[in-house]
């Protein structure tokens, strides 16, 4: 879990440079259809950042290793969705459009493994 807490903080820090490269930097030169299109990248990389801290701290007391496997499917997702929406915004290469659902599909995979782990838990504190 080590190392998915590092990718989840350094998912926030290029998140929140990313966000301010884009408000600052791209502002300028970006249509703004292409700045939406990055600013949608960097909404779902930041808050699946937050989500992948969550599972690190979800499983201090939820050892189950779905919750791993949910944190590299997020951490996948967001390099498939918003590194090819970042793509997309700032090159005219149009062929990255078909992996921004790829990221997607992470990211589902991802959250539906947290759902499974807490359907499947014994844990009794999750019944209170």
């Amino acid at each position: 879990m080590r190392i998915l807490g590092l990718l989840a903080a350094l998912l926030g820090l290029t998140g929140v440079a990313l966000g301010a490269f884009a408000a600052h930097g791209l502002k300028a030169y970006l249509a703004p259809e292409s700045l939406e299109v990055f600013t949608t990248g960097v909404h779902y990389q930041m808050m699946h950042a937050l989500a992948v801290l969550a599972l690190v701290g979800v499983y201090q007391g939820i050892p189950d290793k779905k919750l791993i496997w949910a944190g590299r499917w997020m951490v996948v997702g967001v390099l498939l969705f918003s590194g090819s929406l970042y793509l997309l915004a700032t090159t005219s290469i149009r062929w990255f459009g078909p992996i921004t659902p790829l990221g997607g599909v992470g990211f589902l995979i991802g959250w539906a493994l947290v759902a499974l782990t807490f359907l499947k838990s014994t844990d009794s504190r999750l019944n209170r």
